[in-house]
């Protein structure tokens, strides 16, 4: 059975790459998300197992989303998905509860060996 990831990031182009990096994996994109509010809405809809989770979104950035998820599903697991290499982001997004990061642009397998730490 395949686990559901969900993809809340303003980029298109991230959604795609990482809707094609899961092709032929375990994993199913079951939705995607342009800004925090609407992954939040979208969560809820999907359930998913895991989500990425871009910091920097218009109407809700990642961490007051990343906040909302855990109030949500304080289990939820979270990838956090940064462009920036912003010490201060990534250090708020570990006090509300992420573990997991992965730097933009990624490689296929990078997202890949990530999921896989997440579900070890």
């Amino acid at each position: 059975m395949s686990k559901k990831v969900l993809v809340i990031d303003d980029s298109p182009f991230v959604c795609k790459a990482v809707t094609k990096a899961l092709q032929g994996t375990d994993y199913e994109v079951v939705g995607n998300a342009l800004n925090g509010q609407l992954g939040v809405d979208k969560y809820i809809e999907t359930r998913a197992d895991v989500i990425t989770l871009d910091v920097t979104m218009p109407v809700m950035d990642g961490l007051e989303t990343a906040k909302k998820l855990f109030e949500i599903n304080p289990n939820a697991k979270i990838i956090m998905l940064s462009a920036m290499g912003d010490e201060t982001l990534l250090n708020q997004a570990k006090e509300i509860g992420v573990r997991y990061f992965l730097t933009k642009p990624f490689q296929p397998a990078s997202l890949q060996a990530k999921l896989a730490e997440v579900f070890q």
